[in-house]
């Protein structure tokens, strides 16, 4: 909550302020305008929309306001919104989820693509593989070895199913041939409570939410799943790096608002979200949190839907997870 917190209150500096009001359609917005995330509060997906809902208020000057709405691995908020009347007081901030599920469930109370009009990819984050201190585990070889000897011996925490940490965790079990029982959350911040409780001994979470942990020593970094090192962590290892080729696996955060929503409210929006993201002082405190920010449009944003439902789709065919 601490990061959330220090995240938000940027927007109190007078920054976005001093940037001026982003273009917005003429009386919008008149309301509070919901911005639902899909689960539990303080895991990355919270924080990204906590930052942006802030730096819109500010900017537009109306009231935009975190709903949590966890659930079904994020298909509960995302069906919501999905379902909503397109008039922009509600709004999604989703994850990787959006583009992982159509894989891992056989059927879905929306459709991705047609329901959603794409308004800005926002983030991204390597995910992480932790340890509880309390395990003796201080490296992702320890770990492996240890699960071979004794296949019952370690089930490992995640955001939920359908999340890209989930899918790390099965990709690992698939390439380093171990077993470890799936606990999942309603989200990183209960899977990192977990861990921190010694519910598992191991967890996966996007890195912005333990990166506070593992910075004070509270959990062990074994490894990130990005292509390259964290700046922030450099002492944990790349999957690739520990010879498991082709292991990155990252979890983003989308904007997107129902379909049909009216295409001036649609352009402000995207039009200010941008503005904010690439304020320098914003863009380097999320990076400094674990964030790569990336400050796409609507067309980048639809592309990556577009390539990464069958790229995921084939991943949970290959690490042989039965759709639910």
């Amino acid at each position: 909550m601490m990061l959330t917190r220090r995240l938000t209150l940027l927007g109190a500096t007078g920054l976005a302020a001093s940037a001026g009001r982003g273009a917005q359609a003429a009386g919008y917005p008149d309301r509070p305008v919901k911005l639902i995330v899909p689960f539990a509060p303080a895991g990355p997906t919270d924080i990204m929309a906590r930052v942006i809902a802030a730096h819109l208020s500010e900017r537009m000057g109306g009231s935009f306001i975190v709903e949590n709405r966890p659930g079904a691995g994020g298909n509960i908020g995302a069906a919501a919104v999905g379902k909503a009347d397109p008039d922009g007081y509600t709004l999604l901030v989703h994850s990787s989820a959006l583009v992982v599920n159509p894989g891992l469930y056989r059927k879905l109370p929306y459709d991705p693509i047609k329901d959603f009009a794409p308004l800005v990819e926002l983030g991204t984050s390597p995910n992480v593989f932790l340890a509880d201190p309390k395990s003796g585990i201080k490296t992702m070889a320890e770990l492996v070895a240890r699960a071979k000897a004794d296949p019952t011996a370690f089930s490992y925490a995640s955001a939920g199913i359908g999340t890209t940490p989930h899918l790390s965790g099965e990709l690992l079990k698939y390439e380093a041939k171990i077993q470890m029982t799936h606990v999942p959350f309603a989200g990183a911040g209960p899977a990192i409570q977990a861990i921190l409780g010694s519910v598992t001994p191991i967890a996966c979470v996007s890195l912005p939410p333990a990166l506070p942990q593992i910075l004070s020593g509270a959990l062990t970094a074994l490894a990130v799943t990005g292509a390259t090192r964290w700046a922030e962590l450099p002492e944990a290892p790349t999957m690739i790096e520990l010879g498991y080729p082709d292991f990155v696996a990252d979890t983003f955060q989308a904007f997107l608002a129902p379909a049909k929503t009216p295409q001036p409210i649609v352009d402000a929006l995207v039009k200010t979200t941008l503005e904010i993201l690439n304020d320098k002082a914003i863009r380097a405190l999320l990076q400094k949190s674990g964030f790569e920010v990336l400050a796409n449009g609507p067309a980048g944003l639809a592309k990556r839907i577009t390539v990464e439902i069958p790229k995921w789709r084939d991943l949970i065919e290959k690490s042989g997870i039965t759709p639910v």
